[in-house]
């Protein structure tokens, strides 16, 4: 299939990244002359002997690793071609009809009918998948609220995923309120009464010791990306134990819409310890162990298993999304992962990389610099120290030092200003604390450091009052107010507050959706800062590339990006993010920054880099179009 010259220049040029190679335990025929295609392409051999013992402990699987990668390579450029058709599925009948990957539902013609033991099983009506489309939309716009349309939509995914996927990609716009924020947090509120059929897999600290074999029940063993969350920190609304399934269900379903991520790469999960939230315990409806939460060493071992049986099924390059864990587990446990596991946490992470689009999109409205910039931030939980971070290494990044960096930002948590005289400080905090008095009142905090920009993620309804804002817009001609907490109704404020007590001068994005504003001529289209830009664009760079680990400066590299891509003419509206119905667009270019600089820090693993990182990735991208399931036919030449 290639030739050994593609071998000779990956471990020529490439030797420490074969050694990464060298554990992924793929079972494939031997490559017999490795150790004289070693010999061919060292002179040092101390690197020899050392090369030579790895490749015998695992030859295979760096054979394998290398003819993957190339064979991948060579099929998404045109370069190698396979005889033969594989459309027809392996199910038929009603199995066929059950499998939402592979059901059309009326949009299957006669001839497939007929081909695959169909026929007459379904309605004698042939329909193309636009008119599916607008059937589904109809039926979808006559339900009266918007949990309704949440569970129409489930519904929909369980029978038809194409289908699915095909509607949310023509109307996203529309339809990502009610699949994530806000209708997702009271899906997860009910979900006890939602559920229907699995989804993902619900695996319990009583599971302990047996995780791999659970693993294995999944259908699906191609995994390349697993969402998970321990439901401690749903959103703003605390505690929802097993029910968090919800949240990372609705993610991979936005992987799919918004980075053509084959849904079948994706696996949602949750681990159920237990809840501290008494109510739901005592809730008949509750689907979850009715137990207090499980902690300390008992926890760590029971994650540090479930990562490891990951791993293990699926490979080391399993993309490991943690979600919605409480402050508590969230940063130690990214700590200790990130390193060694190609990881990220959406709360940290990814809330901070689109909160900086945001602040970066912003400069080009208020026209100045970031280093120009003096932030207050209402909350100390994960999202705020993830923006606070990744601001941090902007500014570094642009030319003062980490002290001058974090000098520029002032924290406040329940207790009040981050300050060094307070006991309480986690390391986090500690490296924003700052020699003042420890105010409690926000309004105080304002007047005190005359902030430049206001960021909100404290989950504290209607926290950025008209005194507050208006103590904002004396002190700047532009400031930037981001309202950041999720759902609606925990925001700090409306768009419509923010522009009304600042007289139209704020530059506001939020968490969740606010709609058009118009007052005293002015316009304003509210931006808001969803994660969704930024999490699937960065799993489809990564899992295109290879990427051994997610550290944050790929974050900052998909922030950049996506601040890039706002018009002038969102701008001129106050928006600092492009429109969602672009954002598979987005998520394709912010992509290819995240592989660049993945390759530019030495971290992919696909070799040699592909010339063309936007066709690369355009060729891995799903299609939601039907495929035919109407096998080739050809003819013997005639005699």
């Amino acid at each position: 299939i290639f030739g050994l010259d593609h071998i000779v220049y990956i471990f020529e040029k490439h030797a420490y990244r074969v050694c990464f190679c060298l554990v992924f335990k793929i079972q494939v025929t031997l490559f017999h002359s490795s150790t004289q295609l070693l010999a061919a392409c060292y002179s040092n051999w101390i690197m020899l002997a050392k090369s030579v013992c790895l490749l015998s402990r695992n030859g295979v699987a760096a054979a394998t690793m290398l003819q993957k990668r190339v064979q991948m390579k060579a099929f998404s450029e045109g370069k190698l071609q396979v005889p033969g058709s594989l459309s027809v599925p392996e199910r038929h009948g009603i199995d066929l009809l059950r499998e939402p990957s592979l059901n059309k539902g009326m949009g299957m013609t006669l001839q497939e009918r007929q081909v695959l033991g169909v026929h007459g099983l379904l309605p004698p009506c042939f329909v193309d998948q636009q008119t599916q489309v607008d059937r589904c939309l109809r039926h979808l716009n006559d339900k009266p609220t918007s949990l309704e349309k949440y569970i129409y939509l489930c519904s929909l995914q369980d029978r038809n995923e194409r289908l699915f996927f095909r509607l949310l990609n023509d109307h996203l716009e529309e339809l990502m309120p009610i699949i994530y924020t806000p209708t997702v947090g009271l899906a997860c509120q009910k979900y006890g009464v939602l559920f229907r059929r699995p989804r993902g897999l619900f695996i319990t600290i009583h599971d302990k010791g047996h995780i791999y074999d659970i693993l294995k029940n999944w259908p699906v063993k191609n995994v390349k990306a697993v969402c998970f969350t321990d439901g401690e920190r749903i959103l703003g609304l605390g505690d929802l134990g097993c029910q968090g399934m919800g949240i990372p269900v609705g993610k991979l379903a936005l992987y799919t819409g918004c980075a053509a991520i084959n849904p079948q790469y994706c696996l949602p999960v949750t681990l159920d310890v237990g809840t501290n939230n008494e109510e739901l315990r005592n809730d008949p409806m509750y689907i979850g162990l009715r137990q207090p939460r499980v902690t300390g060493d008992q926890y760590d071992e029971f994650i540090d298993e479930f990562i490891t049986a990951c791993k293990a099924r699926y490979g080391s390059s399993v993309l490991m999304h943690f979600e919605d864990f409480g402050n508590q587990h969230a940063f130690r446990l990214l700590t200790k992962y990130l390193d060694n596991t190609c990881c990220f946490n959406d709360d940290i992470q990814g809330t901070a990389s689109v909160a900086l689009a945001g602040i970066l999109g912003s400069l080009r409205i208020t026209k100045n610099k970031i280093t120009d910039h003096k932030f207050v931030f209402l909350g100390a939980g994960e999202a705020n120290l993830g923006i606070a971070e990744l601001i941090t290494l902007k500014m570094v990044k642009e030319g003062i030092s980490i002290q001058e960096a974090r000098d520029r930002i002032f924290m406040m948590d329940s207790r009040g200003l981050i300050v060094k005289s307070r006991t309480d400080l986690t390391k986090h905090k500690v490296h924003f604390a700052k020699d003042l008095e420890c105010l409690k009142d926000l309004e105080a905090v304002v007047k005190l450091v005359k902030p430049t920009a206001l960021i909100g993620a404290a989950a504290a309804p209607k926290a950025f009052t008209k005194k507050i804002i208006e103590e904002m817009s004396k002190n700047n001609k532009k400031p930037v107010i981001f309202a950041l907490s999720n759902p609606t109704s925990k925001s700090e404020c409306t768009a419509e507050e923010c522009y009304k007590w600042s007289k139209n001068k704020a530059v506001f994005a939020s968490g969740s959706p606010f709609p058009r504003y118009e007052a005293d001529g002015h316009v304003f289209e509210p931006g808001q800062g969803n994660n969704a830009y930024i999490f699937p664009a960065v799993a489809l760079g990564v899992m295109c590339c290879g990427s051994i680990k997610i550290p944050d400066e790929l974050f900052l590299a998909a922030a950049e990006k996506l601040s890039s891509l706002v018009s002038e003419q969102d701008l001129a509206v106050g928006r600092v993010y492009p429109r969602l119905k672009d954002i598979q667009e987005c998520s394709v270019l912010v992509s290819c920054a995240v592989i660049e600089k993945a390759y530019e820090m030495n971290l992919a693993t696909v070799l040699p880099k592909p010339p063309n990182l936007e066709s690369f990735v355009r060729s891995q991208l799903y299609s939601t179009t039907y495929r035919s399931y109407v096998p080739e036919t050809y003819d013997y030449p005639s005699s």
